[in-house]
C-alpha cells in the first residue's frame, strides 16, 4: 500500500505548554493504602513502605473526563495521561505528585500514549484520526500524523534500532510511522478495526490485536503475517498487547475479562497459549481496557469494569492482589519501569491512582 493515504492539511501551529496552578485540597491527596484483598478475600495488613512515593496511595485529580491511557516515562519519575476532555496531562512521580503541564490540541479522545527512549518527547493517539508527537521541553506539538481514516486506538514504539511508530485503528490498518515524516512509511492491511498493538524487542515483529478476538504476529519487513494465536471461541475484543521485559512472551487483555500469556520465541509449538488469568470484569463500557507487565516480568495487572485492579503472578497464575479504589472502570494499569513496586491506576471516574505494593 502507498505509505500515503490521503492528502490533508498539517496544522503546524504550536501548543504551549499551559503551566498547571495548584489543582486544590483534591488534586494529589495522601489516601490511606490500598484497601487490598487476598485471593481469599482477608484484608491484608498495612505493611511497611516499599517505595518513594510520599505516602502509599497518591490520587491524582484534574481531568474533567474519561482517562483512557496513563503511562510512566522510562525513568518512572514523570507520568502521562490523556482523557475524554481531549487533553494531556503531565505529572511528577514522587513529591507531591505536581500536576506541572497540559498538552492541548487534539480534537478527540486521546486513546493511547507512549513516550520517547529519552523521555523528551510524547506520542498521542487519538478518536480524531491523528496522532501527534510533543516537545516536552516547551510543550510544543512538533507534529501531527496524517493518514489513518478512522479513530486511532492503539500506539506502540519500537526500543532498540531505528526508531518507529505503530498505530492501529478502526480503519483496519496498522499504521508504521517514522516519527520525523507527517506520513507513514507504510501500512499493513487487516481484515478488522485493529484495537492493540505491540513491537517485538528486537524490533523485526508486530503483534495485532482486534475485533474478533485473535492476535496476529506480523513481520515488520515483509508486512506479512508469520502467525497467529487463536483465543478460545469466546474471546472477545483484544484490548491490549504488552511484550515481556525479557522478550519471550506477550501479554494479552481482552473484553471476556481475561488476561492471557502467549509463547513468542520463534520456535514455539504451534499452541502458544500459556496461561489465562481470570477475575475482571468488561464493564457496562466496553473499553480498551489495558494491561501491563512488572519490571522483571513476574507479576502482571490488568483494570476491571468493577472499579477493581488485579495483580497476578505470572509463575503460578495465583491473583495476589485485588485493588479496590476507583469508582469506575478501571482502563489503565500500569508497573513503574523501575524497580520500586509501584502501580499506576487510570479510570472512567476522572481520576488516577499511585501506590506502592508490597
Amino acid at each position: 500500500m502507498s505509505g500515503e493515504k490521503r492528502q490533508a492539511s498539517d496544522e503546524l501551529a504550536s501548543q504551549q505548554l499551559v503551566k498547571r496552578p495548584n489543582l486544590g485540597p483534591g488534586s494529589s491527596t495522601a489516601l490511606s493504602r490500598f484497601n487490598a484483598t487476598g485471593e481469599n478475600g482477608a484484608l491484608i495488613q498495612t505493611a511497611p513502605r516499599t517505595s518513594g512515593l510520599e505516602a502509599p496511595v497518591m490520587q491524582l485529580s484534574g481531568h474533567s473526563g474519561e482517562i483512557f491511557a496513563a503511562k510512566f516515562d522510562p525513568t518512572g519519575n514523570n507520568i502521562a495521561s490523556g482523557s475524554m476532555d481531549r487533553s494531556i496531562l503531565l505529572w511528577r512521580t514522587y513529591g507531591n505528585c505536581e500536576n506541572y503541564g497540559v498538552l492541548n490540541g487534539h480534537r478527540g479522545a486521546i486513546l493511547d500514549l507512549q513516550w520517547s527512549r529519552d523521555s523528551s518527547i510524547l506520542f498521542s493517539a487519538s478518536a480524531d484520526t491523528h496522532l501527534a508527537s510533543w516537545d516536552l521541553e516547551s510543550g510544543a506539538r512538533i507534529r501531527r500524523y496524517i493518514g489513518h481514516e478512522d479513530i486511532v486506538n492503539t500506539l506502540d514504539i519500537s526500543r532498540r534500532g531505528e526508531e518507529l511508530l505503530i498505530s492501529g485503528g478502526d480503519d483496519c490498518t496498522i499504521g508504521i510511522w517514522d516519527p520525523r515524516s507527517k506520513n507513514a512509511v507504510d501500512y499493513i492491511q487487516t481484515d478488522y478495526p485493529v484495537t492493540a498493538v505491540a513491537v517485538s524487542e528486537a524490533g523485526n515483529e508486530i503483534y495485532s490485536g482486534s475485533i474478533d478476538g485473535d492476535i496476529r504476529a506480523w513481520d515488520l519487513r515483509k508486512k506479512s503475517q508469520v502467525f497467529s494465536m487463536l483465543g478460545p471461541q469466546d474471546t472477545d475484543t483484544i484490548t491490549s498487547l504488552r511484550v515481556s521485559p525479557d522478550s519471550q512472551s506477550l501479554l494479552s487483555f481482552s473484553m471476556d475479562g481475561a488476561a492471557r500469556t502467549w509463547d513468542i520465541r520463534p520456535f514455539a509449538p504451534t499452541e502458544r497459549l500459556i496461561r489465562t488469568f481470570d477475575g475482571a470484569s468488561r464493564g457496562l463500557e466496553n473499553n480498551l481496557i489495558k494491561a501491563s507487565w512488572d519490571s522483571d516480568g513476574k507479576r502482571l495487572a490488568a483494570g476491571s469494569g468493577d472499579g477493581t485492579v488485579l495483580v497476578w503472578s505470572n509463575d503460578t497464575g495465583k491473583l495476589l492482589y485485588k485493588l479496590p479504589g476507583h469508582k469506575g472502570t478501571v482502563n489503565c494499569a500500569e508497573f513503574s519501569p523501575g524497580k520500586e513496586p509501584i502501580i499506576l491506576t487510570a479510570s472512567s471516574d476522572r481520576t488516577m491512582l499511585l501506590g506502592e505494593l508490597r
